[in-house]
């Protein structure tokens, strides 16, 4: 996707999508179309992600909620309801979610992803969640694309631990360990190898050695990666951790049934990147360095949930790196300028690896900017190449 050579061009045919002032069309993308407009292009992606993340660091972005820091606005469904039909949380995982999103820079734009979860979808052969993405004018709030969004929102959670490794890894990063091999790992693995080019194994932790997203992984990485010449199947977390120059995980657990990881398992060097769910003693980790993409969000999460202390005094794990964080400044275990953000890396405010001995610890959640800056990326690369199905809303405004 060769984006920076079609900026001009695409916003210059912005306009193109409107015929006059008061006409109003917008671009519909398939699943199909995103692909024709670059949505899987990982390495573009994470160049995206770090211009996002400076723009943050700037300020130069909106999100929901009192602080503009939310990740979204949810709607949780009930275990029971005495409403005849209500939908109630009878499997894991309903919910909705809407992620709103400003990002300025030249992106410029308003957005959001709606994004509809069940666990049940996977007995009927559809996966978990079904997302949709809208980008919108800022200045008029006229609709400029609504596009599919799980590959959009897959890339771009992936391009993020691949931007940790383009920051933070080790050069000489030889060892990548994927713990829960599912659709996140893998574009993880897919943006990490994009920026880390001697990557020679990758050990992979499932459910167990034979567990079927494991195997598909192994498969995976033997089809797109033969530079790979070993590729070992993990029994559990201390042979997976072991070694590992780069361990990114995308676990999907109940809570409470989260990976633990060790100090002593980790090695000199590592780089330890966190999207879903992690577990670690508090006091193990006083002295790593942190990473973070927004600390406002997990003070957000540590609001929301405030978890309270176990029988021995010492914090309860929340499964959210980020979060544990929160509460490890709360507790007086860390300050908070003892965190670092990606921005301020990428803007020269704040070292990033500072020794090849040095342990990193790198929290990420997502949040709707990326969703933003990845779904404008792909729409004006549909807009020069003519990819897409224009839709009208109206030609002219009806007048009550």
């Amino acid at each position: 996707m060769k984006n920076r050579d079609v900026e001009s061009e695409a916003a210059g045919r912005k306009s193109n999508i409107e015929t006059d002032k008061q006409n109003i069309s917008f671009l519909y993308l398939s699943e199909e179309d995103m692909i024709d407009a670059g949505v899987l292009n990982p390495g573009r992606c994470v160049d995206v992600m770090e211009e996002t993340m400076g723009l943050m660091e700037d300020g130069d972005f909106l999100m929901g909620g009192p602080y503009n820091d939310a990740h979204g606005l949810m709607l949780y469904f009930p275990k029971k309801s005495p409403i005849e039909n209500f939908p109630v949380n009878n499997a894991r995982d309903r919910r909705f979610i809407a992620m709103p999103a400003y990002l300025g820079g030249r992106f410029h734009v308003a957005g959001e992803k709606w994004y509809g979860s069940n666990g049940n979808n996977r007995a009927i052969g559809l996966p978990r969640s079904i997302l949709m993405m809208m980008l919108n004018d800022v200045e008029t709030g006229k609709p400029l694309a609504y596009m599919s969004g799980n590959l959009l929102s897959s890339m771009r959670t992936g391009a993020m631990p691949g931007l940790a490794a383009k920051l933070l890894a080790r050069n000489d990063s030889k060892v990548l360990t994927l713990v829960g091999p599912g659709v996140i790992c893998r574009s993880s693995l897919r943006a990490i190898m994009s920026q880390r080019f001697d990557i020679d194994t990758i050990k992979i932790k499932g459910s167990s050695p034979t567990s079927a997203n494991a195997i598909k992984m192994k498969e995976y990485i033997e089809e797109n990666y033969p530079q790979v010449k070993n590729i070992v199947l993990c029994k559990d977390m201390e042979e997976a951790l072991k070694d590992a120059d780069i361990i990114t995980e995308a676990v999907s657990c109940k809570e409470g049934e989260w990976p633990e990881y060790k100090r002593e398992w980790l090695k000199p060097g590592a780089l330890v990147i966190s999207t879903s769910t992690f577990n670690m003693e508090h006091k193990s980790i006083v002295d790593l360095k942190k990473v973070i993409d927004n600390y406002g969000m997990y003070e957000n999460y540590a609001e929301e949930d405030n978890v309270g202390y176990d029988e021995n005094g010492d914090r309860l794990h929340t499964g959210c790196m980020g979060e544990d964080f929160v509460y490890m400044v709360q507790d007086g275990l860390i300050e908070r300028d003892s965190l670092t953000t990606f921005g301020e890396i990428i803007r020269g405010k704040k070292p990033g690896r500072e020794s090849d001995d040095e342990i990193i610890l790198v929290s990420i959640e997502g949040m709707p900017t990326e969703d933003v800056a990845w779904a404008y990326e792909c729409y004006t690369y549909a807009l020069v190449h003519d990819i897409g199905t224009k839709l009208k809303v109206w030609d002219h405004p009806y007048a009550f």
